[in-house]
């Protein structure tokens, strides 16, 4: 399942309640081609990983999360645990993601 952010208040309530979850971030938006591409496959992942929490935030509907977290481009993904970021790449590279859900999980 992919929850979706709408804004910084939600953000932040959704990584306190992740607790020590991997929490796997899509910033993404509906123009934005690659976005389009790699969101089955992140769906995909959401199906897969059941202990890993996926959000996924439009940059135009939540512009202050985008703002808050520094979004250059999409798609940026970020991770986090317990709260903080521990990796972030941008791009639609399948393999990287995955790979990194895997490293972190």
């Amino acid at each position: 399942m992919i929850i979706i952010i709408e804004d910084k208040e939600g953000f932040d309530k959704a990584l306190e309640e992740a607790g020590d979850k991997l929490v796997v971030v899509d910033f993404t938006a509906t123009w934005c081609g690659p976005c389009q591409s790699i969101a089955p496959f992140f769906k995909g992942l959401s199906e897969n990983y059941q202990s890993v929490v996926f959000l996924k935030v439009d940059v135009d509907d939540a512009p202050d999360v985008a703002s808050f977290c520094d979004i250059k481009c999409m798609p940026t993904f970020h991770f986090y645990k317990d709260q903080k970021k521990v990796e972030e790449f941008s791009g639609s590279n399948q393999a990287k993601l995955e790979e990194l859900v895997n490293t972190h999980k």
